[in-house]
């Protein structure tokens, strides 16, 4: 249970970023309702996916040798080693990328197919599936134990449409805001929770 307590931390890493932006653009779209479900609906097929795939190949491969620091609790290392110099070299990368104005017009198959394409390919959120998973393999964590990091990944991605929902025309107001922070301030964030792992897998 300490590990899938540990790991749920990296659940921010996944949509702090072009992910978190692109769920708040959809929730001021043409059809925000539909848009955001089906966005959800592609970032919970692409995480399961792809921390599942990442658990049972770790544990196919194995990790703990039974003293000191496995191979595992190393690759655990330096993929949390690389993610932390990847947000601090992207960290002015501010502006969105160009497709991000396709979203207001966007239909319920594109957003559900930007939500499973985000959260597969990102470099950002590949390393930290990999990470989880490994994490979790090493700890003896059962598959299962993923499911609550998938869970809270899902319900990070869906604030914008939880905001939605409960401010309805407000809500126009405060999300261009929302994103307008998380542009400028997502990488550090993921920073902090990065470097709060990184310490858990050196010294925990």
């Amino acid at each position: 249970m300490q590990g899938f307590l540990t790991v749920l931390p990296m659940a921010v890493v996944m949509s702090a970023g072009p992910q978190i932006v692109t769920a708040i653009f959809l929730a001021t779209s043409r059809n925000p309702k539909r848009n955001s479900l089906a966005f959800l609906v592609g970032v919970t097929a692409a995480t399961t996916i792809g921390v599942s795939v990442f658990y049972f190949l770790g544990f196919e491969l194995g990790g703990d040798d039974g003293g000191g620091k496995s191979w595992l609790d190393w690759v655990i290392i330096a993929l949390l080693a690389l993610l932390a110099i990847r947000i601090i070299l992207k960290r002015k990368e501010t502006e969105p990328p160009k497709w991000m104005a396709r979203l207001e017009r966007a239909s319920p198959r594109f957003a559900a197919a930007m939500g499973f394409l985000l959260y597969s390919y990102m470099p950002t959120d590949a390393i930290a599936m990999a990470t989880v998973a490994a994490y979790l393999v090493n700890q003896g964590e059962p598959w299962w134990h993923s499911l609550g990091f998938v869970a809270l990944t899902v319900a990070i991605a869906g604030l914008p449409f939880t905001v939605l929902l409960l401010m309805g025309d407000r809500a126009e107001e405060l999300l261009p805001r929302l994103r307008r922070w998380m542009t400028d301030n997502s990488w550090i964030v993921n920073l902090a929770v990065i470097l709060f792992f990184l310490a858990m897998a050196l010294f925990g």
